[in-house]
């Protein structure tokens, strides 16, 4: 990830955003160009929010791809691969999500040590938010780090011929459904 050097407003970033025809992340005044995905990750993704997609049905829960922001104040705004909100206050805005229950990214060599550090730090910010996976893209290996009650995140592996279990939506799958149709 490569950021623009000058420090920038939120109000200024959100402007210029809205007009790029690329994507770009804001934190802490810091404009970071958006890393191009392969197709493996983008049908990892697509896998996940299909499985995500049947089932939740008709429920009031909204779940969103890499084309929508989360945000937490003005600290930060990140285009996660998936995630998921709950929350009627997230449909008053088109563009921003303030709520997730649920974020997924999957990993890339280039931005995961990112998405395991200061990505992680800054999405616990998210009061709602109950988990937070790590998708690796060469080989089925989830990570799913999840809020307790007393606010710890504890980390669940999960690996080949494993069931994939996300409580934040009462969800179960087997690892495999994630990896189906990769070259």
């Amino acid at each position: 990830m490569i950021a623009v050097p000058n420090y920038i407003s939120p109000t200024d970033y959100l402007e210029l955003e809205q007009a790029s025809p690329h994507r770009h992340e804001y934190r802490q005044g810091l404009v970071y160009a958006m890393a191009g995905g392969t197709d493996n990750h983008d049908r990892i993704a697509l896998n996940l929010l299909t499985l995500i997609n049947l089932h939740l049905g008709n429920s009031d829960c909204r779940f969103h791809s890499g084309n929508v922001k989360v945000a937490y104040q003005d600290q930060f705004y990140y285009y996660p691969d998936i995630f998921v909100t709950c929350d009627p206050r997230d449909r008053l805005d088109r563009q921003v999500k303030r709520y997730p229950k649920l974020i997924g990214e999957v990993l890339s060599p280039s931005t995961q040590l990112f998405d395991r550090t200061q990505k992680f730090e800054d999405y616990q910010k998210l009061d709602l938010l109950m988990e937070y996976l790590l998708i690796a893209q060469d080989q089925p290996l989830v990570s799913c780090y999840r809020r307790q009650v007393d606010g710890a995140w504890v980390l669940t592996v999960y690996q080949t011929g494993d069931q994939v279990m996300l409580t934040s939506l009462d969800l179960e799958f087997p690892i495999s459904a994630l990896y189906q149709g990769l070259d």
